[in-house]
């Protein structure tokens, strides 16, 4: 994590709830109040907070909190494990929406494939302190294949040794004496392919599942929260800018998705118990002024105000839902390539566009 303060307790209520007991975070390079919150969150037995070792170790910060994590005695008892980050939400749909309730769903499995479905910013502007899940409700439809960021996965498994290593969306490293051993499936409950084990990191059609458990992705937020994302910078894609091509990308606003808040009245009670500690909600709300702090600064300068405008414009968020409409080559090259009249019809469902693919635009 780096700069998420108002975002932390919402996410660690909502997982303590369904069932997760541990936690082990890294964060580099905050000024929002991120590290006090976790470290008060650690010494109420909560998480565990760690510094990410990447300038030392030389690796990009994810990686780098990986390869760290290994040696962690919590990583090494863990039951199950998951690398997941502050704006995906395990949303499991059978039972009352436990990790039991999924367990007991695939019994057998050993590895359990959550699809992302990318959820928009509902043409919501401005930041408010409140439930990301309860906030933003439009998402991309289930079978939106394009970008090819919409079906991303996240696994969870068991710690029983298959794989060498955590890897940010599969565990990394089959030991081939072990391949029979692998019971991987996908969020319908459906074996994958062996074609799966070496490196895949996304569904396909023949692989993608949502009837078990989706992973919700909250990649963007509100328009305000995004610009501090985009002046936070990435993790991974460190070099790549998270600017109008991604804001493009992940920001799906095609229909609606409420199904997260069946587990509301768990969030809330888990939520409400640790705000009962003054001091993690006096944390909480300095991440919180903070972060608005930040936003204001952001939207008084130039380049960054201009970035708001085009953001929250009519037509950006006309192009929200549209993605079904559009191929690869679009997403590659950034929403100037849509040209204004298809904005202003009305498009019959089988309707398609494109462009030949190029260069990325980040």
């Amino acid at each position: 994590m780096k700069n998420e303060g108002p975002f932390i307790l919402e996410w660690i209520a909502y997982h303590r709830a369904i069932g997760v007991d541990d936690f082990l975070i890294y964060t580099n390079d905050c000024t929002d109040g991120t590290d006090e919150l976790l470290d008060l969150l650690q010494a109420r037995g909560i998480v565990q907070r760690r510094d990410n070792p990447y300038r030392k170790v030389r690796l990009k910060p994810q990686h780098a909190a990986l390869f760290a994590a290994e040696d962690e005695e919590m990583v090494q008892k863990a039951g199950w494990l998951v690398c997941m980050d502050v704006d995906e939400y395990i949303n499991i749909h059978v039972g009352q929406g436990r990790l039991a309730d999924l367990r007991a769903a695939v019994p057998e499995a050993n590895m359990i494939s959550m699809t992302w479905r990318l959820f928009g910013n509902s043409d919501i502007h401005a930041f408010r302190d409140g439930f990301i899940t309860g906030q933003f409700t439009r998402c991309a439809p289930r079978m939106t294949r394009k970008p090819h960021q919409a079906w991303g996965v996240k696994t969870l498994y068991r710690n029983i040794g298959l794989f060498k290593k955590m890897g940010v969306h599969r565990p990394k490293g089959l030991h081939p004496q072990l391949v029979d051993e692998v019971n991987w499936v996908n969020g319908s409950g459906r074996r994958l392919p062996k074609t799966f084990y070496r490196n895949a990191w996304r569904s396909t059609n023949t692989t993608v599942g949502y009837d078990l458990v989706t992973l919700n992705h909250y990649a963007v937020r509100s328009a305000e929260s995004f610009l501090v994302k985009r002046d936070r910078g990435r993790v991974n894609h460190v070099e790549r800018d998270q600017g109008m091509a991604y804001w493009f990308r992940m920001n799906n606003n095609g229909e609606e998705d409420r199904s997260i808040q069946d587990r509301l009245p768990l969030l809330r009670a888990e939520y409400d118990r640790l705000m009962a500690d003054p001091d993690i909600a006096a944390a909480h709300r300095h991440c919180v002024a903070r972060h608005r702090e930040r936003i204001e600064t952001l939207r008084q300068m130039t380049n960054y105000a201009r970035f708001y405008a085009d953001l929250t414009s009519a037509r950006m968020e006309r192009l929200s839902r549209l993605h079904i409409h559009f191929g690869a080559g679009v997403f590659l090259a950034g929403p100037d390539v849509v040209p204004d009249e298809i904005l202003r019809e009305d498009l019959p469902p089988n309707f398609f566009f494109t462009v030949e693919k190029g260069t990325p635009s980040h």
